[in-house]
């Protein structure tokens, strides 16, 4: 893993702080940057890996990256540490916003409540693209791969195609791909 070891402390707080600055998208980028280049508990390779698998297994991706990294780093008791740091103050602003949402019944609070939610998802898809051409930049080598990551890109992100359809074809592609290189 690396020479500094994550203190179940410090997981805590780093999903903490990933959990309140992330709010609206953009948190597979967040945690990236802390916990790969702030950090240093975890390389490009693994944390790719584990954000396929998060992407694998049922649930919330980003959730699941979180136990799985906990997991990674501390075991059982990292996986709790790192999902409570990571939902603690999400929760409380859902709390907070679903009782001011809900109390409102239209009006100003409402239409600003809307706007702000549609900034922060507008942030939160920025994000991830740049967190994309940053992670494809020092791990997409060849024409190939480039052409491949283009196609689902292309596919789920333009076109609209379900991930199950675009999947079963590009993988095959890909695996291809890579044994052809070999």
């Amino acid at each position: 893993m690396t020479a500094r070891p994550a203190s179940l402390t410090a997981l805590f707080q780093s999903f903490l702080a990933i959990g309140s600055m992330s709010f609206g998208g953009g948190l597979t980028g967040w945690i990236r940057r802390e916990l790969v280049e702030r950090r240093g508990w975890l390389d490009d390779t693994q944390f790719l890996s584990g954000y396929a698998l998060s992407q694998i297994v049922p649930g919330a991706v980003n959730v699941n990256l979180a136990v799985l990294i906990g997991t990674q780093l501390r075991g059982a008791i990292g996986a709790l540490a790192a999902l409570a740091g990571l939902m603690l103050v999400p929760l409380a602003i859902l709390l907070l916003l679903g009782t001011f949402y809900f109390s409102a019944h239209g009006g100003a609070g409402l239409h600003l409540l809307d706007v702000a939610l549609a900034g922060a998802g507008a942030a939160g898809i920025g994000f991830n693209i740049a967190t994309g051409i940053r992670l494809a930049r020092s791990n997409l080598r060849g024409v190939g791969a480039a052409l491949i990551a283009a196609l689902i890109v292309i596919g789920i992100g333009v076109l609209r195609l379900p991930l199950f359809v675009v999947l079963p074809v590009m993988i095959p592609a890909s695996l291809l791909l890579a044994v052809l290189r070999k």
